[in-house]
Protein backbone atom coordinates (compact mmCIF):
# COMPACT_ATOMS: atom_id res chain seq x y z
CA UNK A 1 0.00 0.00 0.00
CA UNK A 2 1.24 3.48 -0.90
CA UNK A 3 0.79 5.53 2.26
CA UNK A 4 2.20 8.70 0.72
CA UNK A 5 -1.06 9.17 -1.19
CA UNK A 6 -4.64 9.57 0.00
CA UNK A 7 -7.82 9.47 -2.08
CA UNK A 8 -10.93 11.37 -1.03
CA UNK A 9 -13.84 9.68 -2.78
CA UNK A 10 -17.46 8.64 -2.65
CA UNK A 11 -18.63 5.10 -3.31
CA UNK A 12 -21.61 6.46 -5.25
CA UNK A 13 -19.61 8.89 -7.39
CA UNK A 14 -19.00 7.80 -11.02
CA UNK A 15 -15.90 10.00 -11.18
CA UNK A 16 -14.54 8.39 -8.02
CA UNK A 17 -15.17 5.00 -9.59
CA UNK A 18 -13.11 5.95 -12.64
CA UNK A 19 -10.13 6.56 -10.37
CA UNK A 20 -10.71 3.42 -8.31
CA UNK A 21 -10.75 1.26 -11.46
CA UNK A 22 -7.59 2.97 -12.69
CA UNK A 23 -5.86 2.21 -9.37
CA UNK A 24 -7.04 -1.39 -9.43
CA UNK A 25 -5.81 -1.90 -13.00
CA UNK A 26 -2.38 -0.78 -11.87
CA UNK A 27 -2.47 -2.82 -8.69
CA UNK A 28 -2.07 0.24 -6.47
CA UNK A 29 -3.61 0.28 -3.00
CA UNK A 30 -3.79 3.65 -1.23
CA UNK A 31 -5.66 4.89 1.83
CA UNK A 32 -9.13 6.20 0.98
CA UNK A 33 -11.22 8.75 2.83
CA UNK A 34 -14.98 8.55 2.19
CA UNK A 35 -16.89 11.77 1.54
CA UNK A 36 -20.62 11.36 2.13
CA UNK A 37 -22.24 13.33 -0.67
CA UNK A 38 -25.76 12.60 0.58
CA UNK A 39 -24.93 14.28 3.88
CA UNK A 40 -23.26 17.19 2.10
CA UNK A 41 -19.78 16.53 3.48
CA UNK A 42 -18.33 17.89 0.24
CA UNK A 43 -19.61 21.32 1.29
CA UNK A 44 -17.97 21.25 4.71
CA UNK A 45 -15.23 23.73 5.55
CA UNK A 46 -12.83 20.84 6.09
CA UNK A 47 -13.32 19.41 2.62
CA UNK A 48 -13.50 22.79 0.90
CA UNK A 49 -10.03 23.46 2.29
CA UNK A 50 -8.89 20.38 0.36
CA UNK A 51 -10.93 20.91 -2.80
CA UNK A 52 -12.62 24.33 -3.14
CA UNK A 53 -14.72 23.01 -6.04
CA UNK A 54 -16.53 20.74 -3.55
CA UNK A 55 -16.36 17.67 -5.77
CA UNK A 56 -14.82 14.22 -5.57
CA UNK A 57 -12.42 12.60 -6.12
CA UNK A 58 -9.33 14.38 -4.82
CA UNK A 59 -5.89 12.84 -4.62
CA UNK A 60 -3.76 14.22 -1.78
CA UNK A 61 0.01 13.85 -2.03
CA UNK A 62 2.47 13.40 0.83
CA UNK A 63 3.34 17.11 0.83
CA UNK A 64 -0.33 18.07 1.08
CA UNK A 65 -0.80 18.96 -2.58
CA UNK A 66 -4.39 18.27 -3.61
CA UNK A 67 -5.05 17.11 -7.16
CA UNK A 68 -8.63 17.25 -8.37
CA UNK A 69 -10.11 16.25 -11.75
CA UNK A 70 -10.00 12.64 -12.90
CA UNK A 71 -7.65 13.25 -15.82
CA UNK A 72 -5.13 15.05 -13.62
CA UNK A 73 -5.23 12.26 -11.04
CA UNK A 74 -4.77 9.68 -13.78
CA UNK A 75 -1.83 11.59 -15.21
CA UNK A 76 -0.06 11.73 -11.86
CA UNK A 77 -0.62 8.03 -11.22
CA UNK A 78 0.51 7.09 -14.73
CA UNK A 79 3.76 9.02 -14.31
CA UNK A 80 4.53 7.50 -10.91
CA UNK A 81 3.25 4.00 -11.73
CA UNK A 82 3.76 3.59 -15.51
CA UNK A 83 2.98 -0.14 -15.68
CA UNK A 84 0.63 -1.18 -17.09
CA UNK A 85 0.15 1.90 -19.26
CA UNK A 86 -3.45 3.10 -19.32
CA UNK A 87 -2.89 6.43 -21.05
CA UNK A 88 -0.89 5.01 -23.96
CA UNK A 89 2.72 3.91 -24.32
CA UNK A 90 3.79 5.56 -27.61
CA UNK A 91 3.16 9.13 -28.82
CA UNK A 92 0.53 7.81 -31.22
CA UNK A 93 -1.19 5.67 -28.60
CA UNK A 94 -1.15 8.49 -26.05
CA UNK A 95 -2.83 10.80 -28.55
CA UNK A 96 -5.47 8.21 -29.44
CA UNK A 97 -6.28 7.40 -25.81
CA UNK A 98 -6.56 11.11 -25.02
CA UNK A 99 -8.78 11.73 -28.06
CA UNK A 100 -11.16 8.83 -27.44
CA UNK A 101 -11.35 9.32 -23.70
CA UNK A 102 -12.20 12.96 -24.27
CA UNK A 103 -14.91 12.06 -26.77
CA UNK A 104 -16.45 9.51 -24.42
CA UNK A 105 -16.43 12.01 -21.57
CA UNK A 106 -17.96 14.85 -23.57
CA UNK A 107 -20.48 12.87 -25.61
CA UNK A 108 -21.40 10.17 -23.11
CA UNK A 109 -20.43 10.81 -19.51
CA UNK A 110 -21.33 14.52 -19.62
CA UNK A 111 -24.64 13.71 -21.29
CA UNK A 112 -25.61 11.34 -18.49
CA UNK A 113 -24.47 13.82 -15.87
CA UNK A 114 -26.58 16.51 -17.54
CA UNK A 115 -29.65 14.30 -17.41
CA UNK A 116 -29.19 13.30 -13.81
CA UNK A 117 -28.29 16.68 -12.37
CA UNK A 118 -31.16 18.45 -14.14
CA UNK A 119 -33.77 15.94 -12.96
CA UNK A 120 -32.85 14.61 -9.51
CA UNK A 121 -34.90 16.13 -6.70
CA UNK A 122 -31.95 16.08 -4.31
CA UNK A 123 -29.89 18.15 -6.76
CA UNK A 124 -32.25 21.12 -7.03
CA UNK A 125 -30.11 24.23 -7.11
CA UNK A 126 -27.03 22.09 -7.83
CA UNK A 127 -27.54 21.33 -11.52
CA UNK A 128 -23.82 21.76 -12.19
CA UNK A 129 -21.20 20.31 -9.87
CA UNK A 130 -18.70 22.79 -8.53
CA UNK A 131 -18.37 25.85 -6.32
CA UNK A 132 -21.44 27.69 -7.69
CA UNK A 133 -25.15 26.92 -7.51
CA UNK A 134 -27.28 26.62 -10.66
CA UNK A 135 -30.98 25.91 -11.12
CA UNK A 136 -32.12 22.82 -12.97
CA UNK A 137 -33.35 23.07 -16.56
CA UNK A 138 -35.82 20.21 -17.23
CA UNK A 139 -35.39 20.51 -21.00
CA UNK A 140 -31.74 19.54 -20.63
CA UNK A 141 -32.76 16.35 -18.85
CA UNK A 142 -35.01 15.51 -21.80
CA UNK A 143 -32.28 16.29 -24.32
CA UNK A 144 -29.76 14.16 -22.47
CA UNK A 145 -31.59 10.96 -23.38
CA UNK A 146 -31.16 11.76 -27.06
CA UNK A 147 -27.49 12.48 -26.44
CA UNK A 148 -27.01 9.17 -24.65
CA UNK A 149 -28.88 7.31 -27.39
CA UNK A 150 -26.56 8.80 -30.01
CA UNK A 151 -23.54 8.07 -27.83
CA UNK A 152 -24.46 4.39 -27.69
CA UNK A 153 -24.84 4.24 -31.48
CA UNK A 154 -21.55 6.05 -32.11
CA UNK A 155 -19.67 3.90 -29.60
CA UNK A 156 -21.11 0.76 -31.18
CA UNK A 157 -19.82 1.89 -34.58
CA UNK A 158 -16.37 2.49 -33.16
CA UNK A 159 -16.27 -0.87 -31.40
CA UNK A 160 -17.25 -2.65 -34.60
CA UNK A 161 -13.80 -1.63 -35.86
CA UNK A 162 -11.58 -2.22 -32.82
CA UNK A 163 -11.67 -4.41 -29.68
CA UNK A 164 -11.25 -1.49 -27.27
CA UNK A 165 -12.32 2.14 -27.42
CA UNK A 166 -8.89 3.59 -28.24
CA UNK A 167 -7.67 0.66 -30.31
CA UNK A 168 -6.22 -2.76 -29.56
CA UNK A 169 -5.56 -2.47 -25.83
CA UNK A 170 -7.59 -1.63 -22.73
CA UNK A 171 -7.09 1.98 -21.64
CA UNK A 172 -8.52 4.86 -19.67
CA UNK A 173 -10.95 5.43 -22.55
CA UNK A 174 -12.55 2.08 -21.75
CA UNK A 175 -12.78 3.00 -18.07
CA UNK A 176 -14.74 6.16 -18.83
CA UNK A 177 -16.94 4.36 -21.36
CA UNK A 178 -17.73 1.53 -18.95
CA UNK A 179 -18.55 3.87 -16.09
CA UNK A 180 -20.72 5.92 -18.46
CA UNK A 181 -22.79 2.89 -19.51
CA UNK A 182 -23.22 1.77 -15.90
CA UNK A 183 -24.04 5.34 -14.82
CA UNK A 184 -26.73 5.70 -17.49
CA UNK A 185 -28.17 2.29 -16.65
CA UNK A 186 -28.39 2.96 -12.93
CA UNK A 187 -29.18 6.66 -12.75
CA UNK A 188 -31.34 7.04 -15.87
CA UNK A 189 -32.64 3.48 -16.35
CA UNK A 190 -31.11 3.78 -19.81
CA UNK A 191 -29.04 0.72 -20.66
CA UNK A 192 -27.41 0.16 -24.02
CA UNK A 193 -29.89 -1.15 -26.63
CA UNK A 194 -29.57 -4.84 -27.42
CA UNK A 195 -29.15 -4.24 -31.14
CA UNK A 196 -25.69 -2.75 -30.58
CA UNK A 197 -23.80 -6.02 -30.92
CA UNK A 198 -20.28 -4.57 -30.86
CA UNK A 199 -21.04 -2.48 -27.79
CA UNK A 200 -22.54 -5.52 -26.06
CA UNK A 201 -19.46 -7.64 -26.88
CA UNK A 202 -17.13 -4.97 -25.55
CA UNK A 203 -19.22 -4.40 -22.41
CA UNK A 204 -19.25 -8.09 -21.51
CA UNK A 205 -15.49 -8.21 -22.01
CA UNK A 206 -14.51 -5.19 -19.93
CA UNK A 207 -17.11 -5.90 -17.24
CA UNK A 208 -15.36 -9.18 -16.51
CA UNK A 209 -12.12 -7.45 -15.50
CA UNK A 210 -11.40 -7.74 -11.76
CA UNK A 211 -10.81 -3.98 -11.51
CA UNK A 212 -14.43 -3.18 -12.35
CA UNK A 213 -15.56 -4.11 -8.86
CA UNK A 214 -13.19 -1.59 -7.28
Amino acid sequence: MSNDLKLYHSAASPNSRRVRIFLAEKGIAIPVVPVDLAKGEQHSDAYRAINPRRVVPTLELEDGTAIGEVLAIWRYLEEVYPTPPLLGSTPKDKALVTMWERRVELEGFAAVMEGVRNAAERLKGRAIAGPHDYDQIPALAERSRLRVKNFYADLDSRLAEVPFVAGNTFSAADITALVTVDFATKAMSFSAPGEHAALERWYENVSSRPSVGA
